[in-house]
């Protein structure tokens, strides 16, 4: 093989690991030890003249209207910022949004569809995003993570405590999720029967693939939250530390005053305000509800009887549990002690 086939063999490689392999350009460019901005020129050569636009000394065609350079500015653009960041009235980057940035920062203008394949090329898919509260306060998640967290789990370790992740909330009749087919231009209509009626439960899910549940009669407070602590503590069959938001009822006189007395039993901490992302029982929540949510609801017995099914299953599937209660923070996830 001559240093030409060698070369172009390298680029299709190059661009075959981005491209078919969804590895990122950062890391593709290290391994295969060519600049990143390089990997990019290959990537807009092939996006415009296909695998023989990569053989050497074999180039012609239609001048490219994206450049190596374009594409770079535009994955740095859109992986490391948001389109308030270029005054643009979106919070989420579309298509449309995508193709408006390219021709009002970069002068190219592309249809829709090329936009698409664009992103393809450099190895972006549409993911449904996480949303954190602009409410949050840094410095109190870092000392969460740095300080609250592992005070938390030393302490576990120290009465031998399993540690849970509590978390309430409320399904609506009238919630609907995910998408529904329908004839193009008409949109579909999905009838309920018009009267909206709530049912609200709590949960606690640990690392070791537990999970604990309790129906809430109409609304939560104090004498509640500390029943289902004892009943967790009883489920258990040994100490727990539970880990819940800031609800006020959790920082009440009466919960304080419960707590004192169980020193080495039941035990909690508290998560930074304005962060579900930090609390992996919200995962349970989101998995019972799309799945309560695709089916028709006539009344509250009826609705009773559908979030149970939803969540019992999930409570006798440790593996699924474990995935769940896997904290989407990497430190927690290698500290977080179970028995």
């Amino acid at each position: 093989m001559d240093r030409a086939e060698k070369r172009s063999q390298k680029r299709k490689e190059v661009v075959e690991a981005v491209i078919l392999r969804k590895e990122p350009v950062t890391v593709v460019a290290r391994v295969f030890n060519v600049p990143v901005r390089t990997v990019f020129d290959w990537l807009a050569c092939h996006r415009q003249g296909g695998w023989d636009a990569l053989i050497e000394k074999n180039r012609q065609g239609r001048p490219k209207k994206i450049s190596g350079d374009d594409m770079k500015w535009l994955y740095d653009a859109v992986t490391m910022g948001n389109p308030l960041n270029y005054k643009l009235p979106f919070c989420l980057w579309s298509l449309n949004t995508i193709r408006t940035l390219l021709q009002q920062e970069r002068g190219v203008l592309l249809s829709k569809s090329s936009i698409c394949r664009l992103m393809g090329c450099l190895g972006l898919t549409p993911q449904r995003p996480l949303h954190k509260s602009y409410k949050q306060d840094p410095d109190k998640i870092k000392t969460y993570l740095d300080t609250t967290y592992p005070e938390a789990v030393a302490q576990a370790k120290k009465y031998h405590a399993r540690i849970c992740f509590l978390d309430e909330a409320a399904f609506r009749s009238d919630a609907h999720r995910g998408t529904t087919w329908g004839k193009r231009g008409e949109t579909p209509v999905v009838k309920d029967s018009g009267g909206r009626f709530g049912f609200k439960l709590i949960s606690a899910v640990s690392a070791r693939g537990d999970m604990h549940f309790d129906v809430i009669e109409e609304s939560m407070n104090a004498e509640k939250f500390i029943s289902f602590l004892k009943k967790l503590r009883q489920d258990a069959g040994c100490p727990v530390f539970a880990i819940a938001d800031n609800a006020r009822y959790h920082h009440g006189k009466k919960v304080k005053a419960f707590l004192e007395t169980q020193t080495g039993e039941i035990m909690m901490a508290f998560l930074p305000a304005y962060s579900p992302e930090l609390n992996p029982d919200e995962q349970v929540w989101n998995h019972a509800k799309s799945d309560v949510g695709k089916r028709p609801i006539k009344s509250k017995p009826e609705m009773e009887a559908l979030v149970l099914s939803a969540m019992q299953p999930v409570q006798q599937k440790v593996e699924l549990v474990k995935s769940i209660s896997g904290c989407p923070i990497p430190y927690m996830r290698k500290s977080t002690y179970s028995d």
